[in-house]
């Protein structure tokens, strides 16, 4: 098993095993860890850029943003994106969804990776 792997079936696990460890994730430190995202995608607005926005990201299905012309892959992928699956994927995208267009390669830091959902729960959601 790569390192890679081990560190999504990890975060993985923790999330099934103890969910609440998501949520626990720091905010502000999260919103640092998505600069990386920034170039792509935004969060507080429905504007597509390189790839789709991310408002109202947390229960909506893959693929599925008007406007955005997604891969087939992503398309195909079709899972709903909750704390679980945003974690396997942002992991590894392309270990996830082998023909993502998101050329990411994705957070390898636990950590970072718990704290990065942690923002991404708090500032995607619709008001």
């Amino acid at each position: 098993m790569s390192r890679l792997t081990k560190a999504a079936a990890l975060v993985l696990a923790t999330c099934v095993m103890a969910s609440p460890a998501l949520a626990d994730g720091d905010v502000k430190k999260g919103a640092k860890v998505f600069k990386k995202c920034k170039a792509c995608h935004v969060v507080d607005e429905k504007k597509n850029k390189v790839g789709p926005h991310l408002v109202g990201l947390f229960g909506r299905k893959a693929g599925t943003v008007e406007g955005y012309k997604y891969s087939k892959a992503m398309i195909e992928h079709g899972v709903e994106w909750n704390e679980e699956t945003l974690a396997e994927y942002l992991a590894a995208p392309k270990k996830v969804v082998k023909k993502t267009k998101m050329a990411f390669g994705g957070v390898k830091k636990e950590k970072q990776l718990v704290n990065l959902i942690a923002y991404l729960k708090e500032a995607t959601a619709e008001e």
